[in-house]
């Protein structure tokens, strides 16, 4: 948010419509933290009517999480602090998980009425199995969210692909998301497991990294050993938190190609592939000088009639590849939706949460699930992945 100096200052020195702003933020903020932290309180605490030590305890419980939950994001997140940071991604993950399966529990209420099963007891099972579905399930999205992504094998029919690049193979990593929590030896078995794909591109499609490159470059460096002889980079939204040209200019110092707004071409049996690449969606709105997704730009130069790969991090960006004739636009953004039921409330913004789908006359689009996570250290049924795109003429 930029101030405008040209708005009309009150008596106290604020600018009104600043101020009227951020009340509005504090007021929906203040919201979604009753809402994630009152539903579960009421299931697990009150509801059971439970003895009253029980009760105080669990609300100190509730309460101190409550206020621990903004005050570990605005210093960890907010100051690039990798500790608080990390306590404060598990804690939003932990009450996302207990806030849904606490909406589940309640809305399950009226088949333990219809059972004839009464108060406290109808409240008391509903608490407890509330509680071991949801430790049950973080214990298994840590586990689905920290362990190497499988690989996700998609064949793609690209009409205008010359017959010597039939058989291309394409790997996508992408939102590997480095950040507080060192994974360092996940990047390297990543890197290993992309390199037994003997892929002829490897692409990454953004979100490298919540953090500079200077915070990040052990997690990162592993990058630097993918053999493929094509190995392409765009811009993902984090980037703009994060100093963008830093991590272009990285990438490239590593053997990549950083796909600013340009492209690149793989050839083979005398028949040509575009690959192009355009910056995020909120490059424009960053701040940063001398970006913003300009696919023109990108597919200046570019052999007529040839077949076009296109990097986009956002899946919304296709509108923008089917106005240009894209054959194949790769994305990344939605993690799928990380942890279920999110896919939903993502699908809200973007036209597709995950895998192949097709976009006017003749674009198909693949979006993947992400192969790192964001924030909360889980995935739930959103599995990460390492895509492998073969692509074919027929």
């Amino acid at each position: 948010m930029t101030d405008n100096p040209a708005e009309v200052v009150e008596e106290v020195g604020h600018p009104p419509a600043q101020a009227s702003r951020h009340w509005r933020r504090f007021a929906v903020v203040s919201l979604v933290l009753g809402l994630l932290f009152g539903v579960p309180w009421w299931t697990l605490v009150v509801a059971g009517d439970w003895p009253m030590p029980v009760t105080v305890a669990a609300t100190l419980v509730f309460t101190a999480a409550l206020v621990a939950l903004p005050v570990l994001v605005l210093t960890g997140h907010g100051k690039h602090r990798d500790v608080p940071s990390a306590i404060g991604d598990v804690l939003l993950g932990v009450v996302w998980v207990v806030f849904v399966w606490s909406v589940l529990g309640n809305i399950a209420r009226p088949l333990l009425i219809g059972l004839g099963v009464d108060e406290p007891l109808r409240s008391r099972l509903i608490a407890v199995a509330v509680i071991v579905v949801a430790t049950v399930l973080l214990g298994w999205g840590h586990h689905e969210a920290m362990r190497i992504p499988r690989v996700r094998r998609v064949p793609v029919r690209i009409p205008r692909l010359g017959p010597g690049l039939d058989g291309l193979r394409v790997a996508i990593i992408t939102d590997t998301h480095y950040g507080p929590i060192n994974r360092s030896r996940w990047s390297a078995a990543v890197v290993e497991r992309v390199n037994e794909l003997d892929a002829d591109i490897v692409c990454h499609v953004g979100d490298i990294a919540d953090g500079t490159v200077e915070m990040r470059r052990e997690q990162a460096a592993p990058l630097a050993e993918i053999t493929a002889a094509t190995r392409t980079y765009v811009t993902g939204n984090h980037e703009y938190f994060s100093e963008a040209q830093e991590w272009l200019d990285y990438l490239e110092s590593i053997g990549w190609s950083s796909l600013h707004n340009r492209h690149v071409t793989v050839q083979r049996g005398g028949d040509t592939l575009v690959v192009a690449g355009i910056d995020d969606a909120t490059a424009a709105g960053s701040g940063v000088s001398g970006h913003g997704q300009d696919l023109a730009a990108a597919l200046d130069g570019a052999e007529d009639g040839a077949p076009i790969l296109l990097l986009a991090h956002q899946p919304k960006q296709i509108r923008h590849a089917v106005a240009a004739g894209v054959d194949l636009q790769i994305s990344g953004h939605t993690h799928g939706g990380q942890i279920w039921p999110f896919n939903y409330l993502v699908r809200l913004e973007q036209p597709v949460v995950q895998g192949l789908s097709t976009h006017g006359e003749r674009t198909q689009l693949y979006t993947s699930r992400g192969t790192g996570y964001w924030g909360p250290p889980f995935r739930i049924f959103a599995p990460s992945e390492i895509t492998l795109l073969t692509l074919s003429t027929a």
